[in-house]
């Protein structure tokens, strides 16, 4: 299953205490975003519903910006694909290499090729495929997945990173000195580089009025994977289209201070097509293909929205369900808030398979405050919870609600049911001969119970007071 994690991964991600404090350390750092993005923007808000409606635009008029983002890359040599699903998607890939005879290719980031698993298709096809993202080269020795938009490796620390390096030879002897870490990872890279003879990318934006490409990295290893090779192959979602170059001041303001805190991203690339008399560097061949997989249908659903995405992360970073549970546990390419509306619609038909995501939130609304494109995640989270209940598709451990709506709204009995919960710390309800309880203590693990203190505690006071 393309872009679908099993089940059970989830089990496997929550129980692990170590991993929830690397996450919730690496992810808690918003104060920095916060800080750049309103030092600099008296009214950040502002900005955002600037962006939000420049993306809502786009995508009203898409039909038409792709065709005219195709006419642009075209004059400037560049050659276009269209692949309307994962499978059209890898072997538009796999015949661009083929003919131009490519074994030996690096990567930079992308998500597009996480979401179709495209490194394990072209390695099984005899094509060799390096991750030169540091975090995605780290996950592919381990033979690992993701967990984060922007940190992929945000679930593993400096030491576990070590002991890699040294299992696979990367490394002669155990050092997890970040620096040193960082600095053999480079002396792995340089003769990959070299050896290669096509690079695949990803693009954040590309430019419909100019055909320009835009990629916002922080290592520079697109930028190192396109200087020696003849070829570069760029993979790209629909949704990437933004109407014209001057787009670029709002969105590229917005990317940096909403994933890293920074001003702008480290290296942002301009990427304006083949090796030319006007373009004297960079590879001799380009191909763009861009790919729908699904899209199309979002945009044709009520939670449309979410194609304004422009992958940043933030809404990870403040999302205290991720912070728990990691991005592995939402069983697909795409963790967090955005993984809970994006994944269920994104892969259509497998719909009942991940409609319980939308239900692991609180819906308290900060993934909304912090997205630079306005995404109104909450609702869309509350849209996706309906169709659900419309589509009458259950999800694991749930329970009938009606007993409880029954107590809830009786005072007498919640007082009691308050009052006697205590009994529940005592009791062995783990064991309890009752399917629908032990489905639903089979997802979660309850606190020791203290009902009914806070009203003794407040009628104590009122007394004391009086």
């Amino acid at each position: 299953m393309i872009g679908i994690q099993p089940i059970d991964q989830y089990a496997r991600d929550i129980s692990d205490e170590k991993q929830h404090s690397v996450i919730d350390g690496s992810s808690a750092g918003t104060d920095k975003r916060y800080y750049v993005l309103h030092k600099d923007y008296p009214d950040p808000d502002a900005l955002r519903e600037l962006a939000a409606s420049i993306k809502d635009h786009t995508l009203h008029h898409l039909g038409d910006y792709l065709a005219k983002a195709e006419k642009s890359l075209t004059d400037r040599g560049v050659n276009v694909h269209y692949a309307s699903t994962d499978e059209d998607a890898r072997q538009t890939i796999l015949s661009i290499l083929r003919g131009h005879g490519v074994k030996q290719l690096t990567k930079s980031k992308s998500m597009a090729a996480e979401e179709i698993h495209l490194n394990p298709f072209l390695i099984e096809n005899g094509v060799e495929c390096l991750e030169s993202d540091l975090g995605e080269f780290i996950i592919q020795l381990d033979g690992d997945e993701p967990s984060h938009i922007v940190k992929p490796i945000i679930h593993k620390n400096r030491r576990e990173i070590a002991k890699t390096f040294l299992r696979e030879g990367v490394a002669g002897d155990y050092n997890d000195d970040p620096e040193t870490i960082t600095r053999r990872a480079r002396v792995h890279f340089r003769k990959k580089y070299m050896e290669a003879q096509a690079v695949i990318t990803g693009a954040n934006f590309v430019c419909s009025d100019t055909g320009r490409l835009i990629l916002a990295t922080n290592e520079g290893n697109s930028r190192f994977g396109m200087a020696p090779v003849p070829v570069h192959i760029a993979l790209v979602g629909i949704e990437k289209i933004i109407p014209e170059e001057k787009d670029l001041a709002v969105f590229l303001n917005l990317l940096g201070r909403s994933a890293t805190g920074q001003q702008l991203t480290v290296y942002t690339e301009f990427i304006n097509g083949p090796r030319s008399a006007n373009q004297p560097d960079g590879p001799e061949h380009m191909h763009v293909v861009f790919m729908d997989n699904g899209r199309t249908d979002v945009l044709a659903s009520n939670c449309k929205e979410i194609l304004r995405c422009i992958r940043c992360g933030a809404c990870q970073n403040v999302c205290p369900v991720y912070r728990q549970a990691s991005g592995h546990a939402y069983r697909s390419t795409y963790g967090g808030p955005i993984g809970a509306v994006l994944s269920p619609i994104l892969f259509g038909s497998r719909f009942p398979e991940l409609a319980d995501l939308p239900k692991a939130s609180s819906l308290c609304g900060a993934c909304n405050e912090v997205c630079p494109v306005d995404i109104p995640i909450p609702d869309l989270l509350l849209r996706l919870r309906d169709k659900a209940k419309r589509e009458e598709i259950p999800s694991a451990g749930s329970i009938p609600m009606s007993p409880f709506a029954t107590l809830a709204t009786s005072p007498s009995l919640w007082r009691t049911a308050m009052t006697m919960s205590k009994a529940m710390n005592h009791l062995p309800i783990q064991v309890a001969p009752i399917k629908p309880l032990q489905d639903w203590l089979g997802q979660r693990t309850l606190p020791e119970s203290h009902g009914g203190d806070f009203r003794k505690w407040l009628k104590n006071r009122k007394t004391s007071k009086n």
